[in-house]
């Protein structure tokens, strides 16, 4: 599987010799692969007209695209803020909750995430084909998808240690502007340009894989929320500016701490762990059917509701587990 940003072929639709060489070294003769894209085939066109586009077949035969568009950005935030409203109006009756919930769209937004991870998993595992994914600068959706796809395909990203490494590497090495894009929270009258709840969309996916598959995954709920909070409002360095250049200028790792050193403390870890982990070494294929994708509670409705009793039950699990 490879990451990368937009091809920059603008309205002449120019070539890149190189791009095509190092496409091309990667299949053998007659095999062939898939680019996911993660635009619609009509904001790929329009993207030209800044300087954007995407591989002409001619000049990438091999490669077949398949345009899968997520959101991201202003839709997404608006999104996010509709859903944390209705949470949190106490007046609400059923059908004004579900109809809410639904003209939200956030679940849609979970669901198509979910959906294309699985496309790009499935031309892994199943056509054993090589994998593209970009969207435009290659920073936000396109990292949501190949994240969820390694944590579908591979069971070492799903222990605590390889969830770590996968996020500092798909998320924080490769680029993610988290200043930019959790500036601010759904709470706030704000609504900057470029902010967008993309690292909360694959946190609320992770937390989908691990309520349909809960033997898989060696770490719970805390740690998801953990990462939420962290995100947006942190006293570590880990989740500070927006690459690697600008936290190497700002010496984020001389002045700050790293939140990973903190979450693998053992009196914390016990916390984070997922006492009915076995390890599973298959492929996990989410559902995407409607009926599957929950809301997840345990973060949007976190402030509203008490969690004494679930709290309780996890205890009196990890209890049963240890003495087993």
């Amino acid at each position: 599987m490879l990451r990368s940003s937009q091809p920059l072929t603008g309205p002449n639709r120019r070539r890149c010799r190189e791009d095509e060489t190092l496409l091309g070294t990667i299949l053998d003769e007659g095999e062939r692969g898939f680019i996911i894209d993660t635009r619609s085939a009509q904001a790929a066109k329009q993207a030209r007209m800044t300087g954007g586009g995407t591989e002409p077949k001619s000049s990438y035969p091999q490669w077949r695209r398949l345009h899968r568009p997520l959101e991201r950005g202003r839709p997404l935030q608006e999104s996010f803020a509709k859903l944390v409203e209705a949470c949190g109006d106490p007046s609400l009756s059923m059908d004004r909750w579900l109809g809410r919930l639904e003209s939200s769209r956030w679940l849609s937004h979970v669901k198509a995430a979910l959906s294309t991870a699985c496309l790009a998993a499935q031309c892994m595992d199943r056509e054993e084909a090589k994998v593209l994914v970009h969207g435009a600068e290659g920073t936000d959706t396109t990292l949501l998808v190949t994240a969820l796809a390694q944590l579908i395909l591979d069971p070492s990203c799903r222990t605590l240690a390889g969830f770590q490494g996968l996020l500092e590497r798909e998320w924080i090495q490769a680029g993610h502007p988290f200043h930019l894009r959790c500036a601010h929270s759904a709470y706030s009258h704000a609504r900057l340009k470029q902010e967008a709840p993309l690292f909360l969309l694959f946190l609320d996916c992770v937390w989908q894989l691990s309520r349909q598959f809960p033997f898989s995954l060696e770490f719970g709920e805390q740690l998801l929320l953990s990462l939420f909070d962290n995100a947006y409002a942190s006293a570590y360095g880990t989740f500070l500016c927006n690459n690697e250049k600008e936290r190497s200028l700002c010496k984020v790792k001389e002045s700050t701490h790293s939140l990973w050193a903190w979450l693998n403390r053992p009196e914390e870890q016990q916390k984070l762990l997922n006492p009915l982990y076995s390890h599973n070494a298959l492929v996990i294929w989410p559902s995407v059917e409607p009926q599957s994708i929950q809301l997840w509670q345990g973060l949007f409705l976190r402030w509203i509701r008490p969690s004494q009793h679930l709290d309780e039950a996890w205890a009196e699990i990890q209890r049963l587990v240890e003495e087993k």
